[in-house]
C-alpha cells in the first residue's frame, strides 16, 4: 500500500473517523515507535491509547523483565494474548470499539492473538530497518530479549522470523527515523486506503 507525507486536514479526519467501527491496533518490532506513534494518532482521533504492556505489568503486578525472569516468555505470552482480547472486547463494549492499542513486539506471532485482531481490529504493521530498531532499543534497559546477546543480532533474527507474522497485517507503514507526526499521517492514510 503506498501513501505518501500528505497531511490530512481536520476534516478528513474527522470523515476518517466515522468510518472506523473497530480498534487500531499497532503491531511490529519492539523499538518501532508502537507506543510513541499511538499515543500521537489516538490523540489526533481523539481517542484513548492503551499500551498492552502497561495493562500487563498492572494486571500481574510485575515489570515485564520481572515476568521473563520469574516465569519465563511462555507465560508471558499467554498473559499477554488474555490482555490484548480484554483491551479489544473493552473497546466493542462501547458500541464502537475506538481505541488505538499498541502490543508488544512478538505479541502477534501468537496465532490465537494475532487471530483476534485481524478479525476484530484494523492491524497496523509498523517497520523499521535494522539500525533504527537498535539505536531506539538501547535507549532502554527493560528489553528481555536483547539481554541474551548481542542486540543487532538479536533484532535481526526476531525481525526475520516475525516478518511472516506482521505480513499478515493488511496496512504495512515503514516508521523511519523522522518525525513520528510522519509516520501517523501514513498510518491514517493507510487506513483510509484499507476501509
Amino acid at each position: 500500500m503506498d501513501v505518501d507525507d500528505t497531511q490530512l486536514s481536520a476534516g478528513e479526519i474527522e470523515a476518517l473517523v466515522r468510518r472506523i467501527d473497530r480498534p487500531i491496533v499497532l503491531v511490529g518490532m519492539m523499538g518501532v515507535g508502537k507506543s510513541s506513534v499511538g499515543k500521537r494518532l489516538a490523540a489526533l482521533l481523539h481517542w484513548p491509547f492503551v499500551d498492552a504492556d502497561d495493562e500487563i505489568e498492572e494486571a500481574a503486578q510485575m515489570t515485564i523483565p520481572e515476568i521473563f525472569a520469574a516465569h519465563g516468555e511462555p507465560y508471558f505470552r499467554d498473559g499477554e494474548r488474555r490482555v490484548i482480547a480484554r483491551l479489544i472486547q473493552e473497546g466493542a463494549k462501547d458500541g464502537v470499539g475506538h481505541r488505538v492499542i499498541a502490543t508488544g513486539g512478538g505479541a502477534f506471532v501468537n496465532a490465537e492473538t494475532r487471530g483476534l485482531i485481524l478479525e476484530r481490529a484494523i492491524a497496523v504493521w509498523l517497520d523499521s530497518d535494522i539500525d533504527t530498531l537498535v539505536e531506539r532499543t538501547s535507549r532502554k534497559e527493560n528489553r528481555p530479549l536483547l539481554q541474551q546477546g548481542d542486540p543487532r543480532e538479536i533484532l535481526s533474527r526476531l525481525r526475520d522470523e516475525r516478518a511472516p507474522h506482521y505480513g499478515q497485517a493488511p496496512i504495512h507503514i515503514v516508521s523511519g527515523n523522522g518525525p513520528h507526526s510522519r509516520t501517523v499521517t501514513r498510518v491514517l492514510q493507510g487506513i483510509g486506503q484499507w476501509l
